[in-house]
Order: structure tokens, then sequence, then C-alpha cells
């Protein structure tokens, strides 16, 4: 069985209208209708179908039912879920700084605000869009999911997360969409994406939208292969710079803590005792001002929003970081005498202050070691000014 798809009433392209219709066969035995519902829609759960049923999205005959309704033979039986549409990449005229390109791979330096790729809330204005079009294509491309599910996804949490650590985390991510996703794991539609050999580019680590930094992408499936067992091997060289709120006292210091979702945001991470996956970030003081910190961060593990998650554990949350109290509430924390620099230093920093500023790896053709070093993004750059500024009078 095959659900119908139809476009919204109102002609959004947020959400897709699938309707699910059974007719019970004439042997079939006096089942409850949530039982039925249940195992017959791959990956319903009897409370998803029993929501459904008490919204009156579930028909029998025409007419709304109960979740105990005991279904007979020739019953019609019809469930309305509403799912996302199907996945395009298009391609787009998106600016790009390049900092490499061959035949085999791109390294781009990305900027904040960028989505690595399409997923929720952020079907374009990524940088797969844009590669897409820089490497010569034209034609909106289709993503076929691997598998059909109930609601497409109904209950988890948003992604960010859109995408590790931000990358800090490696592919994936970060603002991952399971409970436990770290950079072993995808979501449906990264599987789709990274699964396809019909697509390219090939994406094989990504930054969170508002992490800037280097990023290697693939041109072709051998190459793309090649990265991915780097960045799974952990043989690839990468640095994080970050501005912290608070003087670091330690010019060197391995945090480490399990990392599961916070108990108090599903859509969050946090340091947990039970239930969390190990995670340890290596983090080293290049710059200390009055009231912040310039700190370069490697990861031993790659945890969704692990820098994040341990610099704000440690008290040194990221400035700007609006999820780890990198932004009122660090400043409601300064003391008095600082107070006001530290709304200049706010004004310039509207995301987390996080960059990717190095990467190195392998060349999977030519097996040449490449390594890029960026400067610290216009926002960061003028954040660090302020900051040295005000550490000189």
């Amino acid at each position: 069985m095959k659900p119908n798809e139809q476009q919204n009433d109102d002609g959004g392209s947020e959400r897709v209208e699938h309707v699910y219709e059974f007719v019970i066969p004439a042997r079939q035995f006096a089942e409850r209708l949530d039982a039925f519902l249940t195992h017959s829609i791959m990956h319903a759960t009897r409370t998803r179908v029993q929501k459904a049923i008490e919204r009156q999205s579930v028909t029998v005959n025409g007419l709304p039912s109960k979740a105990n309704y005991r279904i007979k033979p020739g019953d019609v039986i019809k469930v309305v879920v509403m799912r996302r549409p199907p996945l395009q990449l298009i391609p787009q005229p998106l600016p790009l700084e390049i900092l490499f390109e061959d035949d085999d791979l791109i390294v781009v330096n990305k900027p904040a605000g960028m989505p690595t790729h399409p997923g929720i809330g952020n079907r374009d204005g990524t940088l797969v869009n844009a590669i897409l079009w820089h490497v010569g294509h034209r034609e909106p491309i289709d993503v076929l999911r691997r598998r059909e599910s109930w609601a497409d996804g109904e209950g988890k949490g948003a992604e960010g997360a859109s995408d590790a650590e931000d990358a800090d985390d490696m592919l994936p991510d970060e603002n991952g969409q399971d409970d436990q996703r770290d950079d072993d794991e995808l979501s449906e539609d990264e599987s789709a994406i990274f699964g396809s050999s019909a697509i390219r580019p090939g994406i094989v680590h990504r930054l969170d939208i508002d992490t800037s930094g280097v990023m290697v992408v693939a041109k072709n499936y051998e190459t793309t292969f090649g990265l991915a067992e780097q960045f799974a091997a952990r043989t690839t060289s990468r640095q994080y710079v970050a501005l912290v709120w608070g003087v670091v006292a330690d010019d060197f210091r391995c945090i480490e803590g399990d990392i599961g979702r916070s108990p108090k945001d599903r859509r969050l991470m946090s340091i947990v005792r039970k239930g969390g996956k190990y995670a340890a970030t290596e983090v080293t003081t290049l710059e200390r001002y009055p009231f912040a910190s310039l700190v370069a961060c490697s990861l031993r593990t790659g945890r969704t929003h692990q820098i994040r998650v341990h610099l704000s554990h440690h008290r040194h949350s990221i400035i700007g970081d609006p999820d780890y109290g990198g932004r009122e509430a660090a400043l409601s924390a300064l003391h008095t005498l600082y107070r006001r620099e530290g709304e200049r230093v706010l004004k310039l920093i509207h995301r987390q202050a996080l960059h990717a500023r190095t990467l190195g790896f392998r060349h999977p053709k030519t097996r040449e070691w490449l390594e890029f070093t960026t400067e610290l993004p216009e926002d960061m750059a003028a954040a660090v000014t302020l900051l040295r500024n005000l550490s000189s009078t």
C-alpha cells in the first residue's frame, strides 16, 4: 500500500498530506483499530496512532472512530498524516570562498549562517546547493528517502540542527535529529543525501549553520569514500577557535564528560551521568582578556554540540551562543565593571563565536597531505580587536 500525496490546502511546501487507505479483507478477525494500524503502517507506534484517532485524522467508513473500535470485513479505513515533501537538491548560484579545488575535491571557507546541506527548515541556500551549481548542475535532483515512515519523523527534535559540532562533530553532527545520534549516525534526510550514488557533491563532514570555517567536499565516489575513511578514523587534523566568556585559568586542559540529551530541553545536549556517550575536547588558551578568552579546541570524539557543551559546563560558554548560556545569561553574570564592554562584544557577535580554523587531510588520489588555515571571520576578528584594546588600557 502506498500513501496518496496531496498538497496542503494552503499551498505550503513544509508539509504534504499523506493518506493511507485500508480495505479490511473478508477473513480479518475483529481487532482493535489502534492495534491494526500500529502493525499495518511502518514505524507507527500505538501512541501516535491513538493521538491521530483522537484528532480525527482516522476515519472508518467515512466517519471518525475510537481507538477501541473492532474492525470488521469490508471496513474502509483512512489515515491522514502530514509529512515533509520529498527532498530536492536545487543548484543555486550562491557565493563561495574557495580555498582549493581540483578534479576530485573542493575546499571552502563556509560562512556563518549557511547550512551545510538541506534539511528540516533549510531546503535551499545551503553549501550543497552552492557547490552543485559550481560544479555544473542546473536541474533539481530528487532525493528519495530510504524508507517510508509514520509522520516522517514526528516527535524528533529539529535540526539545527541543522548540521558536527556543530559538526564540531564530524558527520554527522550536531544538531542531530535522533536522541543519541553522533558522528556515526545519520538522520533520514542525511541518509538519503549521503547514501545516494547519484548525489554529488559528497559531504563527508559538516559544520553547524552558525559555525564558520574550513570544509572539504568530494566530487566523486572514490574521493568521498577516501575522505570519509579518514574522518571516521580521525586521521584528519582539525582545530576550532572560540571566543568564550571568562578568563580561562589553564593553558591546556582536556575536558571529558559524557554527552546526552538535556533532561530540561530535548533539543539541546548536556553532560549526563547516565545514558550519554563519552566525549573529550582538548582546549588550549590562546589569549586572555579582562572578562573573556580566545581558545583553540581539538576533538578526540565527535558528539553533538560537543565543544559548546563542554565549554559551557566549565563556565566558559561561547560568546553569542544562545542555547548554552552565551548571551544574556553570561552578560548578567559579568562584574558591573565589565557589563558595558560585554554588551559591546555581544553587539558584534550574533551567533556562537566558533570557527573551524584549520583542516588537514591526505588527498585520496595523490596521497599528498593538504592543510588549510583560515583567518577569523569578520565578526570574531572585530570582537578580538575590541577585547585586545580593553586589555591594553
